[in-house]
């Protein structure tokens, strides 16, 4: 999922507009409450890839970085970006946005990420990726996912259901790990994934997770890639956020509607069809962009891969 977004330069124009009273009601309605639920011990940071063609049939390639961080009792993974920023909050370096809303510095406008020009080319990508964030074992016995279909944002609990792997003799060294291999069906893809055992943790990147090792790498029909790329131990928080303009829904619900919506033929001409009305939600225009609600939503789209086929 997406971080919420509102640039610097629509801050001043709303000031410019006369409707900065307006513009601050909108941010206290969507206010994000962050609570630490657990301290991680580990942190990866994956590079993934997906595979793809753009609305006119050529090759592209989606690209974004992603943290999984590891605690005692739960794990989060979600855009390597978002995380950088919550560390930015943390150590105070975003006070301004703080001191503009009279917010409390835990108490941030997660739905509304502040960001400079330099993160507008990460913040695509992450919208070309589609990633949503995922809690493993929080609440304790379920997985949590937080996802986006611009302009609605959605949120699922469910039981965590073991994942039932084949593990294989084959072995291999990626980023001077050396790996075991393993597969697997979920939600309609077949992947293969490399696991280190040497790292201890059943840990993975979004949903992959429940080997005897964290995992280094995964592939599902030479579409979908993850990549470790950086392992960190090192202390950091692992935060939940609580928001009144999330939905809960089910987890079928959700990729039925993600994949009937993205899956559209219509998508690829307009990336925003589906909204009966746009004027309705908050809506900026950037540069080969939307914010809905602050989610960003390029203006070229490109062929909806799904990481979860049902």
């Amino acid at each position: 999922m997406m971080a919420l977004a509102l640039t610097v330069s629509a801050q001043v124009q709303a000031q410019e507009d006369g409707g900065l009273a307006d513009l601050k009601a909108d941010m206290m309605a969507a206010m994000v409450h962050q609570d630490s639920i657990d301290t991680a011990s580990l942190m990866a940071v994956y590079d993934y890839e997906c595979h793809t063609q753009d609305a006119d049939g050529e090759a592209v390639t989606d690209r974004m970085k992603l943290c999984l961080l590891v605690g005692q009792h739960c794990t989060r993974s979600f855009p390597y970006r978002k995380f950088r920023k919550e560390r930015e909050w943390a150590e105070g370096k975003k006070q301004f946005a703080a001191d503009f809303l009279g917010l409390k510095a835990r108490e941030y406008l997660g739905g509304y990420d502040f960001f400079n020009e330099e993160e507008l080319p990460m913040l695509r990508s992450e919208s070309y990726c589609m990633m949503p964030e995922v809690w493993t074992n929080y609440p304790e016995g379920k997985t949590t996912v937080r996802d986006a279909i611009p302009p609605t944002f959605y949120e699922t609990q469910e039981a965590r259901r073991p994942i039932n792997w084949t593990l294989t003799d084959d072995t291999v060294t990626i980023s001077g790990y050396l790996c075991k291999t393993a597969t697997c069906h979920l939600h309609g893809r077949q992947w293969t994934v490399r696991y280190c055992e040497d790292i201890p943790t059943t840990a993975g990147p979004w949903k992959l997770c429940g080997l005897p090792g964290l995992i280094v790498a995964a592939e599902t029909d030479g579409i979908h890639h993850f990549k470790l790329c950086e392992l960190q131990h090192a202390t950091a928080p692992i935060y939940y956020e609580t928001s009144a303009i999330t939905s809960k829904t089910s987890e079928e619900m959700l990729i039925k509607n993600r994949n009937k919506t993205f899956g559209n033929r219509l998508y690829l001409k307009d990336t925003h069809y589906y909204i009966t009305d746009l004027h309705a939600a908050d809506t900026a225009y950037g540069d080969d962009g939307w914010l809905i609600n602050g989610v960003y939503v390029n203006d070229k789209a490109h062929v909806y891969q799904p990481l979860e086929c049902k």
